[in-house]
């Protein structure tokens, strides 16, 4: 019998002989403080959660309903959404619906279980996804959307959690989290190995162990298996019980009474003493882990059935009829009637519209604008203040990471919701100098030192983002966002497409990275592929060559992640944070002022850079390219070649019309890119040029396959002066 059915069956069977009784040592719900009226609200969110999965498989056999994990046996957690309060965010597990029904029953005017209906038939007019995703989530209840996530939602939910004591210190108000209020994160036991939710705990119970303000309750759903592996006994209570940082709480998410005391007990203590909390709470898996897995075919007969006993839908209606505030029969008449009626709404819920095109599935790939508070007005006396160390050179010409310094201070003076967070961000000012006074001048509230994980620092922004802020993690060298690059793929970059615009996470990451360093690195240290930005859909993805530009382009990427609330990343090259010269020692062509706001020419996303204007060639690069096209470009003017040099800037997403009207009448175009000939911004250039300008002769040079080795060798794999003249003297031929 097929699993979903014989559970049913027995649960009628029990309201039907009378076979009903709660565990002897089953708490008192008086004494856990659960009065007749919440009991039941919650029993009822119970049946209305079970009754949606059986629905569900049902619309999926019939091809009207589509892939979902089941909340069945985990039930409990709509005690913990009926111990928190609607104002508390809550980052779910994907065996939610219980929670989520009994939120809204919290908050006037929902209909969750039509929303609910409408997700799973993936309408275009599901509220929270738009028919993009069967996910729980909805904006009017502080549950930001996840898919099937495997604990990646963990990190954010700390950030979100620090957030709040953030704010506090900041003394900023009207944020989405009020300052009282308490972060929920619940996961699987499985989930609870994985390294992101290691990371997760350990950030947590780090800040913790501090003295830094956690409001967090860690929530793991502990039903004893992760799809087909089980999960060995006493694990997860070894692991968390004694962990530091970290207040551990049991319960049985199987009893309602139990699960409530124990969710109350943990949302108590988190939010009267703003630390995180580890609630434990045991469940079951009644049905596979998803679809279509039948857990007979590696789980023995006897453990299913003892799986079965434990079922939440019999604990609760045991309670009702003990406590006389339900008798089985009406049990049996709440729950068949619950199941015909959503039987209903979902007859109507599949024949709503569906997303039929690719513009409209793609519409919220980038988050709608909305307005925010005009930039602070600094007088000139709070300026020369900040700035009283340098004001005596910031009308000279100066490098890059001088000139970077200077407009974070800039911004972060200008804007109170900007956060820089990063490893040695601090008191050192980075690896390369770049946050350099700004712990001095806007202190570790809006200047954080996080602890080594890159996981942690996106998951922090991301988090803070949920929250109001402006979040500017570093991530101190390119490589090291492999670590973490799913933090931006996977949660950053995915929120407003699930959550059809209405969750954003707005943040500039800036990260070191690049080739061409001299004495230092190797490919941990030059790091010269892309890709991993180019792949994912939304992201901005930013690229300055010196100095200037790098000021004008960072505004920009402020501008977007404050207005238009873009996930942005905004790569320094690590080779021209302190190159002065051009062309030959001292000729200072490669530095420039200091522009204050306001001065200068803006860079909006998109524009591109244009040195000289010859016909006979156009060279089309980026970063370290240009610096070194540049080079090569007085070499073939030498020769009498008419070039022009064009600096593409943003490489994702490019702006074709502007790009192919920079180049203009050139006839031949070389493109020149620092990145891998594989995976390079070269190949998508060459095969927009083959397609809008088929007239011009094109050619490429970028560097080899090849990982970046350390010592005298750090270059020859990556293209040059040299290789630039040659190539283009071939294009010429």
């Amino acid at each position: 019998m097929d699993a979903a059915q014989a559970v049913h069956e027995k649960f009628l069977g029990a309201l039907a002989n009378g076979t009903l009784a709660r565990r002897a040592d089953a708490p008192d719900p008086a004494r856990a403080g659960l009065t007749w009226s919440d009991a039941t609200d919650i029993f009822l969110s119970q049946l209305t959660s079970r009754q949606m999965d059986r629905l569900s498989r049902t619309l999926q056999a019939r091809g009207e309903g589509f892939y979902t994990i089941g909340s069945s046996g985990h039930e409990g957690n709509a005690a913990v959404a009926a111990a928190l309060r609607v104002t508390d965010m809550a980052f779910l597990h994907y065996r939610s619906n219980a929670f989520q029904l009994h939120r809204a029953r919290q908050l006037p005017g929902q209909t969750p279980d039509w929303d609910m209906l409408l997700s799973f038939a993936a309408s275009a007019e599901d509220p929270i996804s738009g028919g993009r995703h069967k996910v729980i989530g909805s904006k009017p209840l502080a549950i930001p959307p996840q898919t099937s996530t495997i604990a990646s939602h963990l990190p954010k939910a700390v950030g979100a959690a620090f957030s709040i004591g953030i704010a506090r210190r900041l003394g900023m108000c009207g944020l989405p989290l009020p300052e009282d209020a308490v972060v929920l994160a619940s996961f699987g036991d499985a989930s609870a190995n994985h390294s992101t939710a290691q990371g997760a705990f350990n950030t947590a119970g780090w800040s913790a162990f501090q003295g830094t303000p956690l409001p967090l309750i860690f929530l793991c759903e502990d039903n004893g298996i992760g799809i087909s592996t089980r999960t060995p006994t006493g694990w997860i209570e070894a692991q968390f019980r004694h962990r530091a940082g970290l207040h551990y709480i049991q319960c049985d998410g199987t009893d309602l009474v139990a699960a409530y005391a124990g969710a109350k007990e943990a949302a108590d203590f988190a939010r009267r003493t703003r630390k995180p909390v580890f609630l434990h709470m045991g469940t079951v898996r009644l049905y596979g882990h998803a679809g279509s897995d039948v857990q007979g075919a590696y789980l023995p007969k006897a453990l299913i059935e003892a799986d079965e006993a434990r079922d939440p839908l019999l604990a609760g209606a045991a309670l009702m009829v003990e406590q006389g505030w339900m008798s089985a029969a009406e049990v049996a008449d709440a729950y068949e009637e619950i199941g015909a009626t959503l039987a209903r709404q979902a007859e109507a819920a599949i024949h709503r519209p569906k997303l039929t095109t690719a513009a409209a599935v793609m519409e919220s790939l980038v988050p709608p604008k909305i307005d925010r508070p005009p930039a602070n007005r600094p007088s000139t006396d709070e300026r020369t203040a900040m700035f009283a160390g340098d004001a005596n050179q910031m009308d000279k010409p100066m490098h890059m990471a001088r000139l970077l310094s200077w407009a974070l201070a800039d911004l972060m003076l200008a804007y109170p919701e900007i956060v820089v967070a990063g490893e040695d961000v601090g008191p050192k000012g980075g690896v390369y100098n770049v946050t350099a006074k700004l712990h001095q001048r806007f202190g570790s509230a809006r200047v954080i030192n996080t602890l080594l994980d890159e996981q942690a620092i996106l998951g922090l922004a991301i988090g803070m983002a949920h929250n109001g802020f402006v979040p500017m993690p570093e991530i101190q060298f390119l490589a090291y966002v492999h670590n973490a690059e799913d933090q931006i793929r996977g949660e950053a970059a995915t929120l407003s497409f699930f959550s059809n615009g209405q969750y954003t996470n707005p943040m500039v990451i800036r990260i070191a990275g690049l080739g061409y360093q001299k004495g230092f690195g190797g490919h941990f240290h030059n790091d010269n592929s892309l890709a991993v930005f180019r792949d994912i859909p939304g992201v901005i993805l930013a690229v300055p060559s010196n100095g200037r530009d790098a000021v004008q382009m960072l505004r920009e990427c402020v501008r977007l992640a404050r207005e238009e609330q873009r996930v942005v990343v905004f790569v320094e090259p690590i080779a021209l944070y302190m190159t002065r010269d051009l062309h030959e020692e001292g000729d200072g062509l490669w530095t420039s002022a200091y522009e204050a706001p306001g001065e200068g020419t803006p860079i909006r996303l998109g524009d591109v850079g244009v040195h000289g204007d010859g016909t006979d060639l156009a060279i089309v690069t980026y970063g370290n390219g240009t610096y070194l096209s540049r080079q090569a470009e007085k070499l073939l003017a030498a020769d009498g070649v008419k070039a022009r040099v064009i600096d593409l800037r943003w490489l994702g997403p490019v702006d074709a019309d502007k790009l192919i009207a920079a180049v203009g009448e050139a006839k031949r175009v070389l493109i020149v890119d620092e990145c891998r000939i594989t995976g390079s911004q070269s190949e998508a250039l060459m095969a927009l040029f083959t397609e809008r300008t088929p007239e011009k002769k094109l050619a490429r040079i970028a560097a080899e396959d090849s990982f970046i080795p350390l010592g005298k060798a750090a270059t020859v794999t990556l293209p040059s002066r040299d290789s630039i003249y040659a190539a283009a003297k071939e294009l010429l031929a």
